[in-house]
């Protein structure tokens, strides 16, 4: 199978529509300290020409696909979504995760297709900015423009983490640092993963493989299960195994 057979293969298949939940307030955002308009002050809101819609995907959903054209960037406000790409068989190979406060689709701002397809691992709310509103704010307001220097920079540190933790070392070190690098909470100790077929996509295992790995640290202490694909990481084992 040719890679753009792979690519149109999947961006054909059939999606439950997001559901649009409304307009967002940026002024009383709960997740505004982490998300693009952290530092945006009031008035540069009324530099915004279309109104930002918020949007809520189920597991599985895609935002956009790769090829797309570019016309609008995306906020994580709750949720994981993986970035992926095609390889020529039509497998598919993650090659990053957004969280929350994380941007999808800054290459449209550039006037670029979208690099990736992205598909959400969980349930997930999405803010939608369109393009041209972010161009003039990124002229008008110093702050935005600070914003997304940033959000290149962390996109270029992730991709260089992504390559030299979960791409490099033995399998068992490669679960451990995917562990460390999802867990959130307070004490920092608690992860959610995603299906095994997906965890084996981010680090290059097949399913089975990723699936005995866990069910070894499980038995081991290293990790324990709270609910489905939720745990309590022993962060000083992780990191041992991880070899940090």
């Amino acid at each position: 199978m040719s890679l753009r057979l792979a690519c149109v293969n999947a961006m054909t298949q059939t999606f439950e529509r997001p559901v649009c939940t409304g307009q967002a307030d940026c002024r009383e955002c709960v997740v505004r300290d982490v998300v693009l308009f952290a530092d945006l002050e009031d008035g540069d809101l009324r530099h915004l020409y279309q109104p930002i819609e918020q949007f809520s995907y189920k597991r599985g959903s895609p935002i956009f696909h790769i090829g797309d054209s570019g016309g609008a960037i995306y906020t994580i406000r709750e949720g994981v979504v993986k970035l992926v790409q095609y390889l020529p068989d039509g497998t598919q190979r993650i090659v990053g995760l957004l969280r929350q406060g994380s941007v999808a689709g800054l290459e449209a701002l550039l006037g670029k297709p979208y690099e990736h397809t992205t598909i959400c691992l969980e349930k997930t709310l999405v803010c939608r900015i369109v393009t041209e509103d972010v161009q003039r704010l990124m002229l008008e307001s110093k702050h935005l423009h600070r914003q997304l220097l940033e959000r290149w920079y962390q996109a270029v540190r992730d991709a260089d983490q992504w390559i030299t933790s979960l791409s490099t070392g033995d399998a068992r070190a490669r679960m451990a640092r995917l562990f460390l690098y999802l867990a959130t909470g307070p004490d920092e100790d608690e992860c959610r993963l995603f299906s095994r077929e997906d965890v084996g996509a981010v680090l290059g295992l097949t399913p089975e493989t990723a699936s005995h790995i866990i069910a070894g640290f499980k038995r081991d202490g290293v990790i324990e299960q709270q609910a489905r694909n939720l745990y309590r990481c022993d962060r000083r084992a992780l990191s041992a195994i991880a070899g940090y």
